[in-house]
């Protein structure tokens, strides 16, 4: 594969990724209003209180298998060896359903004690018990998915997530329709079960060989996919008690107000890196660990994962920065004002995460789950340590401020790491590409916190037109001029104008 056609390929499964991902989340925000209106804040209340335990138990129950899955079933197919590929899928398959089964099992016996600790009653402990099945639904869709995922069939995942989410939408609105705070549970039961049924239909065209093998030899099978499972679980829970450590020191140091407006900010952010991140995941992970035999073609892969990523990320990146106070003010009410300062600090400290994340997975590609564990453990104890002192000493923005240097130092940890692995070191391009982005990126925020909020919006708008006409250039030169996108792209009245400089 040449360096245009997989750049090609890179910015191709990241278009398909993103246009299911805005629809997704559009369809998240249409059924977050109409959960708000229909079942009021009490409701929402309660929702969040069941997705929370359904969230933590199934995220246990689940040992990361879904997420190690994908790395030994795209192992399997980069080697075109059928019978190998039997064997990983009916062991994570197996695998999915005795842990979504033991999960479901563990739900039902602790919702009592679940129902006490949370509620304070015995009122709610049915509709906890019934969040096991979605446990066990979760779990085998989340087999079904590394399957389809692992064989790259992105086209496939796309649809699967957008099904998944209109199905969800109108089963949770129709439900709170009907029966209003009691249809919380059967509609997240309801959507799960469908989710399950489309997954079932999308993994069937997976041709996958029949194999005969005993239930010993797939938990012989299934021991390194658990091992890097465990890893990947564990940074998951990390992430979410550091988010809970955050929220309880704003609150013990501050108030429930502040910790609303700490909240408002970090949901967009996360929100936006999310978005961009998943248009970018969904194909790489496979491919990544497709070439793990040959450390120069990842370390190759790496590089276009992240000029792409970036020319992809950057131009929204200084869209959001600049326009901060304009989306609090869309998303919530003028109460939330004050988070538009600290939402401009967290997108700045998304550049980190955008340069850093194609890093972090030459470690799980490689199946090194040990490394893996030790860097995201060692970096969440550094972020709760940092987020204190910021917290105490520059007040609620010094929880955002801290944002970009911990992606500073936690880039320089996983970039040492792939080093060690690979040899890895950023490419020219690559250097010369971070180094803009930083900068641009940079200036546009030291604008907006000096400058007034009109002015900066002025200046800043300038410096996205740049941006996005500068990510084109690139984009064009890298895919040249006979990629489809190029072919297509020129068709528009001015684009070559905009390009001059490459076309003369």
């Amino acid at each position: 594969m040449t360096d245009k056609s997989s750049y090609g390929q890179i910015l191709k499964s990241s278009s398909i990724m993103g246009g299911a991902a805005s629809i997704t989340m559009i369809l998240g925000m249409i059924k977050t209003k109409f959960a708000a209106v229909l079942i009021g804040t009490g409701g929402v209340g309660l929702l969040a209180s069941f997705t929370t335990i359904q969230s933590l138990v199934g995220t246990l129950a689940g040992l990361g298998i879904q997420q190690s899955g994908v790395r030994d079933v795209a192992a399997a197919v980069a080697s075109g060896d059928q019978e190998a590929i039997g064997r990983v899928v009916l062991t994570l398959r197996r695998m999915c359903w005795l842990t979504g089964l033991l999960g479901m099992i563990t739900l039902v016996v602790i919702s009592p004690l679940i129902g006490q600790f949370t509620f304070g009653t015995d009122k709610y402990n049915l509709e906890i018990a019934s969040l096991g099945l979605i446990i066990l639904f979760a779990n085998i869709t989340g087999g079904q998915t590394a399957l389809i995922q692992g064989s790259r069939r992105i086209g496939d995942i796309a649809r699967l997530q957008m099904i998944g989410a209109a199905v969800g939408t109108i089963v949770t609105v129709g439900f709170y329709f009907w029966i209003g705070l009691r249809g919380i549970v059967p509609a997240l039961v309801l959507a799960s079960f469908i989710q399950l049924l489309v997954s079932w239909r999308y993994a069937k065209r997976v041709s996958v060989t029949k194999v005969a093998m005993s239930w010993r030899a797939s938990f012989k099978e299934a021991g390194a996919m658990v091992r890097l499972g465990i890893a990947m679980m564990w940074t998951g829970l990390a992430s979410s008690l550091v988010v809970y450590a955050t929220i309880a020191m704003i609150t013990d140091q501050f108030d429930l107000h502040a910790v609303g407006i700490y909240s408002a900010a970090f949901s967009l952010s996360g929100m936006f890196v999310n978005f961009v991140l998943q248009a970018m995941g969904a194909d790489y992970y496979p491919r990544l660990t497709g070439v793990a035999h040959d450390k120069a073609a990842m370390n190759k892969l790496v590089n276009e994962q992240t000029e792409i990523g970036l020319l992809l990320a950057v131009p929204g990146i200084l869209a959001t920065l600049v326009l901060a106070p304009w989306i609090i003010h869309l998303f919530y009410t003028k109460d939330f004002l004050p988070a538009g300062d600290l939402l401009q600090w967290f997108i700045f400290g998304c550049m980190g995460q955008v340069i850093s994340w194609p890093l972090g997975f030459v470690m799980l590609a490689l199946g090194e789950g040990m490394w893996y564990t030790l860097i995201e453990t060692s970096f969440r104890v550094v972020q709760v340590i940092t987020i204190g002192l910021f917290l105490h000493f520059f007040g609620l923005v010094g929880v955002a401020a801290s944002m970009p240097l911990l992606y500073i130092g936690y880039t320089v940890m996983v970039l040492m790491v792939a080093k060690r692995l690979t040899g890895f070191s950023w490419s020219p391009d690559a250097n010369g590409l971070i180094f803009k982005s930083v900068l641009v990126g940079g200036l546009a925020f030291i604008i907006m916190v000096n400058a007034t909020t009109f002015l900066g919006t002025i200046l800043g708008l300038i410096m996205v037109a740049a941006a996005f006409v500068f990510s084109l250039r690139d984009m064009v030169n890298r895919l040249g001029m006979e990629h489809r996108f190029t072919r297509h792209f020129f068709r528009i009245p001015g684009a070559k104008l905009l390009m001059w400089g490459l076309v003369l």
